[in-house]
């Protein structure tokens, strides 16, 4: 695979923070089926880490690894600084996950959902109720508390998910794909939500298909494919993996479009749109260069536009060759 390079760069900042999540070697498989390949870990406390791959890739896997639902066959992980196959008590102690499907019960209401996650975590009757009281308001349910769940919207029951899954205050929350089927309105509500819980310093492991979801939450990203992370990063330095950025320049005047395309090496011409294509990283020393080779030529344009690949032209480079339709990637 041309794509398959793991950037070092954000390496020096992730190893001076107290790892939240950290896996070496993680393997797992299914009869003749290998999900995970050996793949290796280090997420910082207090971040946003966002894991993608298509559908089947291992994503839900690595998840149910590291929260303790299932063991993993091979390697070693740490959660909260416990071993999640010696210590797994402690692990779940410190951690709330948030899975593809909602576990609210639709026949009691919601504050009779988040009264009987409290239960579950042996707190007081009155602890209890002030812990509820608390996550009803902050997500916004208060109004909808004594209705059953059931009425409740696609975005109403996502938030009480969350709500459920902070009772117990853990440190580290993982949401397997927690916005699949909200409409826009609610994903930006539930983005919200992540933010705010990483400003409290909780640390949120997610997994997601909507590739904007990543680009505007993760402080790290890594892909997932075919059993392997091919890449981990930055989404700017995932971004820089890929080739095909540009700088555009749009003329009005034929006589000044013909003298850019001499000036300028290596471009691509539209001559019935008068528009130059220039290949850039979109560094300022790049752009620099350019515009000083117009005004060597006594030329301007009349637009100027620098064009960077973005998270979507990653994802189709580092998983091109699997079966997943890429309709299915949002």
């Amino acid at each position: 695979m041309p794509y398959s390079v793991m950037p070092m760069s954000h390496q020096g900042d992730a190893h001076t923070s107290p790892a939240a999540v950290s896996a070496v070697g993680l393997r797992k498989s299914y009869g003749d089926k290998t999900v995970l390949d050996g793949i290796d870990l280090r997420i910082p406390a207090g971040s946003v880490f966002a894991l993608l791959g298509p559908n089947g890739a291992g994503k839900t896997t690595a998840v149910n690894i590291l929260s303790t639902l299932i063991s993993a066959d091979g390697g070693q992980a740490q959660v909260a600084g416990h071993d999640v196959a010696t210590a797994p008590d402690e692990v779940r102690a410190a951690i709330g996950v948030t899975g593809q499907f909602s576990a609210v019960d639709g026949l009691i209401t919601g504050e009779e959902n988040m009264l009987l996650m409290a239960d579950l975590h042996h707190l007081s009757k009155r602890e209890g109720r002030r812990v509820t009281a608390d996550l009803l308001e902050r997500f916004d349910l208060v109004d909808a508390a004594k209705k059953p769940a059931s009425t409740y919207s696609g975005g109403m029951k996502r938030r009480l998910d969350i709500a459920m899954t902070l009772v117990g205050d853990p440190r580290i929350i993982f949401l397997d794909e927690p916005t699949t089927g909200l409409d826009p309105r609610s994903r930006h509500t539930m983005w919200q939500i992540v933010r705010e819980l990483v400003s409290g310093g909780t640390t949120v492991f997610l997994t997601t298909q909507y590739l904007e979801e990543a680009d505007h939450l993760a402080d790290r990203i890594a892909v997932l494919n075919g059993g392997e992370l091919v890449a981990q990063g930055s989404a700017e330095e995932l971004k820089r993996l890929v080739p095909g950025g540009h700088v555009r320049l749009r003329f009005s005047d034929p006589v000044a479009y013909g003298q850019a395309a001499n000036a300028l090496r290596e471009t691509t011409r539209d001559d019935q749109a008068l528009t130059l294509h220039i290949p850039s990283g979109g560094s300022q020393r790049e752009l620099r260069a350019i515009l000083d080779r117009l005004d060597t030529a006594g030329v301007e344009a009349d637009e100027l536009s620098v064009h960077t690949p973005d998270l979507d032209d990653v994802f189709f480079a580092l998983t091109e060759g699997t079966d997943q339709p890429k309709e299915a990637v949002r």
